[in-house]
């Protein structure tokens, strides 16, 4: 006999008009990111602007004078009225090249190519383990607390969580290192810095300081609405036909709280992206964090300019990816609930 629990969840099946919802998300979303990246077309040049100093002055040298100065700010492209210069940078990017960098003189997009695949290992590893902890421990939580039961294990738990989250990730990287790779003595298997020929060891402990706060945080959240979810009247009817406890809590309770906790989410992770910066500087992973410092410091306006606008597109990416998800979930967050189911 068929039960209306086993029937498949209306927000994930198929609904006269889904194709016309899918096309208009996609033109949203298209030109929102046209929009974004239009914004961080003119903030990744006016913030150049911003950095004090003169990078003529630097790459000319101490004993330079005015006309060396004058020369190499000249070869720079740097004596060009500022709408010159935007028109040249717009014109370079809209064509595929980013620029040359002032103190390497390689093209920025050989330069962010190298350093990608550091920051990519650790964002993405850092997404995947933050969704496979957070929303099983907190899910777990929620069930073992549910109506107010445990309530030692429920204090404790938004105590360790709340704590842990509210350390910055820069202060948790250096604990990792003075705990595992100085204290306990495992510098091999956590080396406190970027090696070569340690390989993905390399990655554990800058992962590990990324995501250790993230995972407090979607937790948390997930508890929170898996206590709401098993009071519902569905769940409390699965409860009265003792169907089993697996079936009841991955079939109708997860999706059910799935929308709420990749909201946060792309929230959080878009985070992650802000703090691996930070994260790679502490353990000296070339990546385009480390990279966007030292272009600071260098005055390497091309650099700064061409991450700036890579780690912005990379975050408008991430939260379409969690926009997306969000609809193959519930297609009401597409923003086409008035059609017909």
């Amino acid at each position: 006999m068929t039960t209306t629990l086993d029937r498949p969840l209306r927000a994930a099946g198929p609904r006269p008009g889904a194709a016309s919802v899918w096309l208009k998300f996609a033109f949203r979303r298209l030109a929102g990111l046209v929009a974004i990246f239009l914004a961080l077309l003119v903030v990744s040049f006016l913030i150049v602007q911003l950095i004090p100093g003169d990078p003529a002055t630097a790459l000319a040298g101490a004993d330079a004078g005015p006309q060396e100065i004058a020369l190499v700010r000249g070869q720079l492209g740097l004596d060009r009225p500022l709408w010159e210069q935007f028109a040249g940078y717009t014109g370079n990017v809209l064509s595929g090249h980013l620029g040359t960098s002032f103190m390497y003189r390689q093209p920025v997009e050989t330069i962010i190519f190298n350093r990608l695949p550091f920051t990519a290992t650790i964002a993405l590893a850092g997404i995947t383990v933050v969704l496979l902890a957070a929303i099983p421990l907190g899910m777990l939580i929620g069930v073992l607390t549910r109506g107010g039961r445990r309530r030692g294990l429920d204090t404790t738990f938004g105590m360790t969580t709340g704590f842990l989250d509210s350390v910055p990730g820069y202060i948790m990287a250096s604990l990792l290192v003075v705990v595992f790779a100085r204290g306990i003595g495992l510098f091999q298997l956590f080396p406190p810095a970027y090696t070569p020929r340690y390989g993905a060891s390399s990655f554990v402990l800058p992962i590990a300081a990324i995501v250790i706060g993230p995972i407090c945080t979607v937790a948390r959240v997930v508890r929170r609405e898996t206590a709401v979810v098993l009071e519902t009247d569905y769940m409390r009817t699965a409860r009265g036909w003792r169907l089993p406890a697996v079936r009841r809590h991955v079939r109708w309770a997860l999706p059910n709280l799935l929308t709420t906790t990749l909201t946060l989410s792309g929230l959080v992770l878009t985070g992650m992206i802000g703090g691996a910066i930070i994260i790679e500087a502490v353990f000296a992973l070339p990546g385009l964090g480390s990279g966007i410092i030292k272009a600071i410091l260098d005055r390497d306006y091309p650099v700064i300019q061409g991450m700036v606008l890579v780690i912005g597109m990379i975050t408008a990416l991430v939260n379409l990816l969690v926009d997306i998800l969000l609809g193959l979930i519930d297609r009401r967050t597409l923003g086409g609930s008035h059609v017909s189911a």
